[in-house]
């Protein structure tokens, strides 16, 4: 088993909710952190081998604070910048999300992939908390279209999700 691990320790209370998750993981699995490159860290592992990536939410987190870091210092403060943040930022990421999809699907063995669903409450207050939102619901969708199975658990509770299209 392979643990594809997102999370970045970017403060005190973070590093050691990492290494609390590090601790509780079994001894015989196989960590690979992978806050941003998360597709080629699957092409590290052998495709007979189990993964489990946790968790999406954070990895489109973490690509949106570099790229909006990255295109900050190359716009300054034009006009517009954050509009374009947003766009061309969605569009990297949700094409990445569909190729991470399609390497998953080609692998032999299963693939477990954790996400968060942060459309179904209030609508964020900011304009990045929205740009957030609707990238990751993007990502989501993305990925899981190449998927067999997709689990929505909420209270404890096991959903599984079902596309519209079977007749459901």
């Amino acid at each position: 088993m392979t643990f594809i691990a997102t999370a970045e320790a970017g403060d005190d209370e973070m590093t050691e909710r990492i290494e609390r998750h590090r601790a509780d993981r079994p001894p015989a699995w196989t960590t690979i952190e992978a806050p941003i490159q998360v597709a080629q860290a699957v092409e590290q592992v052998d495709a007979e081998a189990t993964i489990v990536i946790d968790c999406l939410s954070m990895w489109v987190s973490n690509r949106m604070l570099a790229e909006g870091a990255a295109l900050e210092t190359r716009l300054g403060s034009e006009p517009g910048a954050g509009e374009r943040f947003s766009a061309d930022c969605a569009r990297s990421i949700v094409a990445d999300a569909s190729d991470l999809g399609e390497r998953l699907r080609e692998r032999s063995c299963t693939a477990i992939v954790v996400t968060n669903e942060v459309g179904s409450g209030i609508v964020p207050a900011t304009p990045l908390g929205r740009a957030y939102r609707d990238v990751l619901g993007s990502v989501n969708q993305a990925v899981f279209a190449a998927a067999d199975r997709a689990y929505l658990v909420v209270a404890g509770r096991l959903l599984e999700l079902r596309d519209p299209s079977d007749g459901v």
